[in-house]
């Protein structure tokens, strides 16, 4: 017996009127175990008095029926919800948007790396395509993209969508192209507009593309991530219960040591790490040879210390960067290209890992 599988026994206890447990809402902050007595630590934002008891009740139930054992102690810190006009609680997680504006969601996953110029982004538009794609074939709701990189927005340039948003029932409506949704700060500041915010105004903006946009109806959604472990990363676990995580890096040491311990965040918030995709991993010659520009391995390191799949490696290809400075991404420019492959092939393994779920 083991924290793991009292991890693995919280995941059947369901947020009480949801079908999301708790784990996947991020509300177990510890698990210990000594000797069969089994501690687990929730915290949790709610007005009714009824859900903690509840889950309480339910931890004590799944915990208690392991092997081994004893006692089963829950130790439960609560929150009053700050709501504000127009965005009521109804779950009773302080995760309002999860309720409303994105209940029509069915998941959402976080592309993230905690090193900057790995390339995060253009992952990002590129998977969000090839989902799209893959997703209109089997004749199911479409992907959008949330870009929470608030100082440097890139992602409507790479997916060439521009304008700004319309308004529609007091909700933002996504900017759409290719098919897929897009909201980011790219389209409420002029391109000459430096954004200089603080923690707490980033962390209200993020809440804001949550709760304040229209997605509709979506298979999956898309979070493009800026770099690092701070409030943007934090503002978002706590906003939306994420599905999975995908960390990008390239090869060499410099980017895959920070990407690791980036990725380690999500673990300590109970979000599930799908896999490590490498980017830039190599140079190919006409004469079909390979040249490592950035180093090799880093991407398999990556993905071996973090216990989870390398799902691709991306090769550097001029054809990437035009299609994204283009507003065409390389997925939709050229799809038997050996980048769009890779793309779609890391696509395929996303839909596979989240429909097991």
């Amino acid at each position: 017996m083991d924290t793991e599988q009292i991890k693995a026994a919280l995941k059947t206890v369901k947020f009480p009127g949801f079908s999301r447990d708790i784990i996947s809402f991020g509300l177990v902050r510890e698990v210990q175990l000594n000797d069969g007595n089994a501690l687990v630590g929730i915290e949790i934002t709610t007005g009714d008095e009824q859900v903690p008891e509840q889950i309480a009740a339910d931890i004590k139930t799944a915990v208690g029926a392991l092997e081994g054992i004893t006692d089963v102690k829950v130790r439960m810190e609560i929150s009053q919800p700050k709501q504000q006009p127009g965005a009521p609680d109804a779950a009773g997680t302080g995760k309002q948007a999860a309720s409303a504006t994105m209940q029509k969601v069915k998941y959402a996953i976080a592309v993230a790396s905690g090193k900057g110029g790995v390339g995060k982004s253009t992952v990002t538009v590129n998977l969000a395509c090839a989902l799209q794609r893959l997703l209109e074939d089997a004749g199911k709701p479409g992907v959008g993209i949330m870009d929470c990189d608030i100082y440097g927005p890139s992602v409507p340039l790479m997916l060439g969508a521009s304008g700004r948003p319309e308004i529609e029932n007091d909700l933002i409506l996504p900017v759409q192209n290719f098919g897929v949704r897009t909201m980011s700060m790219g389209f409420l500041v002029d391109d000459d507009t430096p954004v200089v915010w603080r923690g707490p105004m980033i962390m209200k903006t993020i809440q804001q593309f949550a709760q304040n946009v229209n997605w509709g109806e979506l298979e999956i959604l898309v979070v493009d991530l800026p770099p690092g472990t701070g409030d943007a990363q934090l503002s978002l676990v706590q906003t939306i219960p994420l599905d999975g995580a995908v960390i990008v890096t390239t090869p060499q040491p410099a980017a895959f040591n920070v990407a690791r311990r980036g990725a380690r965040m999500f673990e300590k918030v109970n979000v599930p790490l799908m896999g490590v995709v490498e980017n830039m991993s190599y140079l190919e010659a006409p004469d079909g040879t390979r040249q490592a520009l950035f180093g090799e391995g880093g991407g398999q390191i990556t993905a071996d210390s973090l216990k989870v799949p390398l799902m691709g490696q991306i090769p550097i290809d001029v054809a990437i960067r035009e299609g994204c400075d283009n507003g065409i991404p390389i997925v939709i420019s050229d799809p038997d290209s050996a980048a769009a492959q890779v793309f779609m092939a890391v696509a395929k393994q996303i839909l596979e890992d989240l429909c097991k779920n």
